[in-house]
């Protein structure tokens, strides 16, 4: 990945901003151009909360180039509470202990770096709530 692509994605990976259409109400991550209900191209940016649900999950074991050195990672589904679905990593949390169905917020994380000197890359992902089901 390179830096101007990086750059371009930081509102989505640091902010979880997507759109929400202003003749439906419809909200999207990541962010769209046009209305998937009523076809408008009259959508504005939305800064999503961050919590939602896990809706399933499984642990990698072989991970593609750059992110050997996270193994083994949970990849998830969350059902963010304002809509949409968002497939993320799941952090601070062992994979026996997560459940469908649980609460999470979003944290901004590493996601991998390029060598020694070169980019490193943040994101969201997913962590459990603290006693929460």
């Amino acid at each position: 990945m390179d830096l101007a692509r990086s750059w371009r994605l930081k509102d989505q990976r640091y902010r979880l901003e997507g759109t929400v259409c202003a003749n439906c109400g419809a909200k999207f991550f990541p962010p769209r151009q046009v209305c998937t209900e009523c076809k408008s191209q009259n959508l504005t940016p939305h800064e999503f909360d961050g919590h939602g649900e896990v809706y399933s999950f499984s642990t990698v074991y072989q991970a593609p180039l750059g992110h050997e050195g996270n193994l083994p990672y949970i990849v998830g589904m969350i059902k963010l509470d304002e809509g949409p679905m968002v497939e993320a990593q799941i952090t601070d949390v062992n994979p026996s202990d997560l459940k469908i169905g649980q609460r999470v917020e979003m944290v901004t994380r590493k996601l991998r770096e390029y060598g020694e000197n070169g980019l490193i890359v943040y994101a969201y992902k997913f962590r459990p709530l603290p006693n929460a089901n």
